[in-house]
């Protein structure tokens, strides 16, 4: 062996280690899975990738996100959960209660992190929050935040007694939601009555009836789906003249009255930690389900006052904050 070839096997053996380290290097796949379009349940992406890149995953070099979106139609969540499935995703992260019960059906394997699904150990979803056991974890809401809602809609308009509520009728957990809201309606005399909305015709009918009947306030549960029609239950309720507290702080920066829980997108960056553990080797069953902790009240100024409402001091001094 010369010379030349000596040098050439030394610098080859000098650079192998590099070589495998790059070789083993690869990108992880998150799947997205929403009831939602694009354009209107974007914002929770959003949050999900910030959330990620300040753990220092890139997105194009240490992640991929592949995401599918039902647009408005829930029937499709199955059949998008099993493409995710098929296109070979190291995680798939699901919005809601109807996505996360569409990827629980397509795989027993792949990790499923959820955010904003109400009641997951009620829905099926998971055994108990503590140890959800399965390939599931994430982020919930919790039930008390849907009375308080109740009771500062009635603070703000203490003669209300006929409440019309949005939930959606295909979504278990907003089901649920939508009967702990009877039951505070009942305890604060008050009357809710629900609305079932899961596509674009379903919503009009709701709306309807709203305007036929003698209901003096809105509300809605925190549901993906509804929210993606903001903007068109925000220009009836004002129309309309209706007092709405809405599960959403999205429904208030498009021009709602109220909105008080939990911020959505925060839930979303507590779920990217979730992916980065799980990512890292750990086994989803065994990550409790988290629980908000912190709440907020947004109110909009400008809506009240096209509505002719004084709202009283007390509730304004609560607020997180107030949009003029």
């Amino acid at each position: 062996m010369d010379r030349r070839t000596v040098l050439a096997v030394l610098v080859w053996m000098l650079a192998w280690p590099r070589v495998s380290r790059a070789t083993q290097h690869r990108s992880w796949r998150i799947g997205w899975l929403s009831p939602a379009s694009a354009a209107s349940g974007g914002y929770e992406l959003e949050a999900l990738r910030g959330a990620l890149r300040g753990l220092g995953y890139l997105e194009g070099q240490s992640i991929v996100i592949d995401a599918r979106w039902a647009e408005g139609n829930s029937q499709r969540l199955f059949d998008l959960a099993r493409a995710l499935v098929g296109a070979r995703v190291d995680v798939i992260c699901t919005s809601g209660t109807p996505a996360t019960m569409a990827a629980k059906a397509a795989t027993g394997r792949i990790p499923i992190i959820f955010g904003r699904a109400a009641f997951p150990d009620k829905t099926g979803l998971v055994s108990n929050l503590s140890r959800p056991g399965g390939n599931l974890t994430g982020v919930t809401f919790i039930g008390p935040e849907y009375g308080k809602r109740l009771e500062m809609l009635r603070e703000v308009s203490p003669r209300t007694v006929r409440v019309a509520l949005l939930y959606n009728d295909q979504n278990a957990a907003s089901v649920l939601a939508m009967r702990e809201t009877q039951e505070w309606g009942r305890s604060l005399q008050t009357s809710v009555e629900p609305l079932g909305v899961h596509d674009e015709a379903s919503l009009q009918a709701a709306l309807v009836a709203v305007r036929s009947s003698r209901a003096e306030a809105l509300m809605t549960t925190a549901d993906p789906l509804i929210a993606s029609y903001r903007s068109r239950v925000v220009e009836f309720a004002n129309e309309h003249r209706l007092i709405a507290m809405y599960g959403e702080r999205e429904y208030v920066r498009a021009g709602g009255l109220m909105f008080y829980g939990t911020s959505t997108t925060d839930m979303w960056r507590h779920a990217a930690t979730h992916v980065d553990r799980v990512l890292k080797g750990a086994k989803p069953g065994d990550l409790p389900v988290e629980q908000p902790t912190q709440f907020e009240l947004m109110i909009n100024l400008k809506a009240a006052k096209a509505l002719g409402l004084t709202l009283p001091q007390s509730l304004l001094l609560r607020a997180d904050q107030l949009i003029e």
